[in-house]
């Protein structure tokens, strides 16, 4: 599972055997949460408030980017990092 960015102290990653619909695995401490790209939805899991909404605002201007490493990680390709 490479961690493609940290936001907050969140990690942000993609897991080798990803599937539809694209997602995102975001992790701190004790907290999961699983991210839907396209509504930036948390669709498993949970994040502290403060943190859900650092990371969902960095996703929303990297949509595109995140659906990019998506098709990576199910084409099992190396997943690059996200600035």
């Amino acid at each position: 599972m490479p961690v493609v960015a940290v936001v907050d102290g969140v990690k942000i990653s993609f897991y080798a055997n990803e599937h539809p619909p694209a997602h995102f695995h975001a992790m701190i401490a004790e907290h999961r949460a699983v991210f839907d790209i396209a509504t930036l939805t948390i669709t498993a899991g949970s994040l502290p408030r403060s943190k859900r909404g650092k990371v969902h605002s960095w996703a929303a201007s990297r949509k595109d980017v995140l659906l990019e490493r998506f098709a990576a990680a199910i084409a099992h390709e190396r997943v690059e990092p996200i600035i």
